[in-house]
């Protein structure tokens, strides 16, 4: 296991607009303000396109219509991010998965992200899993 601790920081209330994809606006969000670790605490909307990779597959599934973004979790940092989403139609059922680019903003996503100070959420390529994996630091460890 990797762990590391930080107090918690400030929590941003943010809302992406229509037509924002989800995914780019929030790496360019932690770009900007040089946020080094924070989690998705909240996140409400509606999205008119969902790109989703399902466990296992190396291809993502793009759904369009009318969604709701039922949940919406992650890890967000200037370094690299991890988020999965389900998202339901507007008959209910729903989808979930990894959150891909391609996700575009239908009315509202209404996000409350949790910086967490003193930490570095960094993505180092794991030699079991062959994927780019969280690597939780202090932050004034590189």
């Amino acid at each position: 296991m990797k762990q590391c601790e930080g107090p918690s920081g400030k929590a941003h209330v943010l809302r992406l607009m229509p037509g924002d994809d989800v995914r780019p606006a929030l790496e360019r969000w932690c770009e900007e303000r040089a946020i080094e670790a924070a989690g998705i605490v909240s996140a409400v909307g509606s999205l008119r396109s969902a790109h989703l990779r399902y466990a296992g597959r190396a291809d993502g599934i793009i759904t369009d219509g009318d969604l709701e973004v039922c949940a919406l979790s992650g890890t967000l940092s200037r370094h690299g991010m991890h988020l999965h989403g389900i998202i339901a139609d507007r008959d209910g059922r729903t989808i979930g998965g990894h959150l891909l680019g391609g996700c575009i903003v239908r009315t509202t996503l209404e996000l409350i992200v949790l910086e967490v100070d003193n930490v570095r959420m960094l993505r180092s390529k794991d030699p079991d899993t062959t994927y780019d994996e969280l690597d939780p630091r202090p932050l004034g460890e590189r």
